[in-house]
């Protein structure tokens, strides 16, 4: 039993809840009091380095949920135009195969992310043009987590239908992988290097904030760190993999450092 159940549809609720996931959980972190120990980069570096305007990023966060949530639905209509009008109760099958299939959809995801972003960063046309978007936030924060340019956006949004797909999830299923995976996001972009009582997913996964910070921070780190949001063997498989440590700085917060 679920809150929206006899009220709107899994289908439905799918394209709603990762959005709403998204803006509270981001919220969360920008409402926080000040974490100064925690943060990986200064308040000095955070305005000397990210020179788009917060309100820009907002908005480009925005157009891109537009664009998933108009693929999706636009995809579920054709597919079954009923599935958005009608309400229907789907069994759910048991947690242990539903376990399964977040893990098979956690590979599925981390291998699209990998191969169509390291290729977004080796070919200079898709980096100048499309990919080099998000790399204006070259210190991330929680809320920017999702700012692209729409054409990656949509590339995106099709890679979790092909997550969805061979995975085998329901609708319902999938709205809590999808939501899982727009709060693994935001915390790779967080900048906060949070003890594991504050950060769970930095305590379970390997590719975290410290990790991911590597990958926007300096024209050598956007060659290392590919991987995302979960797993990080495609780095250490195709050798781009940067090795690093989290050193505390004398005055309050944490440093990263490579180790190569």
């Amino acid at each position: 039993m679920v809150f929206w159940e006899g009220y709107l549809s899994d289908d439905v609720m799918g394209l709603i809840a990762p959005v709403v996931v998204y803006w509270l959980y981001a919220g969360v972190h920008h409402m926080l009091p000040p974490l100064e120990k925690y943060r990986l980069h200064t308040k000095k570096e955070f305005a000397a380095k990210d020179v788009v305007p917060l309100p820009t990023v907002i908005r480009g966060v925005l157009i891109q949920q537009l664009i998933q949530v108009i693929t999706l639905a636009s995809l579920t209509y054709l597919f079954d135009r009923s599935m958005l009008t009608t309400y229907r109760v789907v069994v759910q099958p048991s947690i242990p195969v539903q376990i399964c299939q977040f893990i098979v959809a956690m590979l599925v995801l981390d291998a699209w992310q990998y191969f169509v972003h390291r290729h977004m960063h080796t070919n200079k046309f898709l980096y100048k043009h499309i990919h080099s978007q998000h790399h204006t936030l070259e210190v991330p924060y929680a809320c920017g987590a999702l700012y692209a340019h729409p054409l990656e956006s949509l590339i995106d949004t099709f890679g979790g239908v092909v997550c969805f797909l061979i995975s085998g999830m329901t609708a319902r299923t999938g709205l809590y992988f999808s939501s899982i995976t727009s709060m693994k996001a935001i915390d790779l972009h967080s900048g906060l290097w949070l003890p594991p009582s504050f950060g769970p997913f930095q305590l379970i996964f390997g590719n975290n904030s410290a990790y991911h910070d590597i990958h926007h921070y300096g024209l050598r780190g956007r060659k290392y760190n590919y991987a995302q949001p979960f797993f990080i063997f495609w780095d250490k498989l195709l050798g781009t993999h940067m090795p690093y440590t989290v050193v505390e700085r004398p005055k309050g917060g944490y440093e990263v450092r490579l180790l190569k």
